[in-house]
């Protein structure tokens, strides 16, 4: 029944505009700050060709278990496909990480670090605040930026060099109030989230149009950040009678969440947006009766010769078990880090060039049949044109997801 209301849901949603998640041929790590040789800057006058993308991601903060995983994938793929074929000749794919921090203060060092690296594009972030803030930075350079799971709309908008790979949160707000209804029959929908954070508050938003829309009530709290006391607010959507908690928060909050949830007893189900995938959120639900699902991009499964290639990968490759979090489930962000790699070698492919400017024109017209989907932007902000979302729920063994459903919207 919610789903007639999506067509309209999204379009008031995108006028809000509101701001809102080892190997190869990579030779730096995550921080570094090493400049490399200027003689691989221009791509062709040292010994050997190079080629620099630049990996823009949260290596520490309250997003680094994110930003690590989707890392990987990028790894991965470069150390499947360390080289790429420009106008006949072939060069070494580089990758050079700069870590934002999670914050969006530390995002614009890292940025102009990518910068004055002289990379040809840039991958990355995990975490739509930081995305923002960097966008400015990367377009006043000229360099074309991929948005691998940064799902604010504000991340492209008015930004011509910012793409991203990833659905919006206004679908995804749209999707998650869809499966609460049809699911739950939920009629009250409490949402909690971190004030000020761009992300958590377009989600919110986002879910709260399409759920009262349908004729649902939501009830919104947000709080403070560092906070690490949410038995308040979980008291609260039971005494309020929720049918559903629905929490957009980073991983480190959620695994506080979480916990203190299953400490209460609380039998409201969590819904959570598709930074809670990751497998620390997995461990917090362990041996507990939460009954907590997420949305995301990718299910472990979907593409068993990249699950079994990149399961092979975390095991074998130097420091990559521990970067996904000491096991090796496969967290949909490194299906998208993979994704958005391939991506950026068809771009490259296609522009003839490692100049900036000739990979962002060709941008527009790349299309590409990733393990997530299939990937095309639109010619409007250079958003991915992508209907799908999978949702999934934690088996709370604290290692595994089983598919709960594929939503899927024209």
């Amino acid at each position: 029944m919610m789903k007639k209301f999506l067509a309209s849901a999204l379009s008031a949603a995108m006028l809000l505009g509101l701001l809102a998640g080892c190997g190869g041929g990579s030779t730096s790590t995550p921080g570094s700050t090493s400049t490399p040789d200027a003689s691989s800057a221009d791509g062709g006058s040292g010994a050997e060709n190079v080629i620099k993308i630049g990996v823009f991601e949260p290596f520490t903060g309250d997003s680094a278990s994110g930003g690590n995983k989707e890392y990987l994938g990028m790894q991965y793929a470069n150390s499947v496909t360390p080289t790429v074929e420009v106008g006949g000749v072939e060069y070494t794919v580089e990758l050079v990480p700069s870590d934002n921090g999670s914050t969006t203060d530390k995002a614009m060092t890292a940025a102009s670090q990518l910068v004055s690296e002289g990379v040809s594009m840039v991958l990355g972030s995990y975490g739509s605040g930081v995305s923002i803030a960097a966008g400015p930075t990367f377009g006043s350079a000229g360099i074309p930026a991929i948005g691998v799971t940064c799902t604010n709309p504000n991340v492209t908008a008015g930004n011509d060099y910012y793409f991203r790979i990833c659905f919006l949160d206004p679908f995804q707000g749209t999707v998650l109030a869809n499966f609460a209804m049809d699911k739950f029959d939920a009629q009250v929908a409490y949402c909690l989230g971190e004030t000020g954070n761009e992300y958590d508050q377009g989600l919110i938003s986002y879910f709260e149009q399409a759920f009262t829309a349908a004729g649902g009530q939501v009830i919104k709290a947000f709080y403070p950040t560092n906070n690490s006391d949410f038995n308040s607010y979980l008291t609260q959507a039971q005494q309020a009678g929720a049918d559903v908690i629905f929490t957009p928060v980073s991983i480190a909050y959620a695994t506080q969440i979480i916990s203190q949830a299953a400490s209460l007893g609380v039998d409201i189900p969590i819904l959570g947006s598709d930074t809670l995938d990751d497998n620390k959120v997995l461990e917090a639900a362990k041996d507990t009766d939460i009954q907590l699902y997420v949305s995301t991009f990718y299910q472990e499964g979907g593409n068993p010769e990249f699950d079994e290639g990149f399961k092979e990968y975390i095991n074998t490759a130097d420091g990559a078990l521990e970067a996904n979090g000491g096991n090796d489930t496969i967290s949909a962000v490194s299906a998208m880090g993979y994704d958005a790699y391939n991506v950026a070698l068809e771009a490259i492919k296609a522009a003839g060039s490692v100049d900036p400017a000739a990979i962002k024109a060709a941008l527009w017209d790349v299309t590409y049949d990733g393990v997530s989907g299939h990937i095309a932007f639109d010619d409007v902000n250079g958003d991915a044109v992508r209907d799908t979302a999978y949702i999934k729920h934690s088996t709370n063994d604290g290692v595994s997801w089983e598919l709960e459903t594929v939503q899927t919207v024209s």
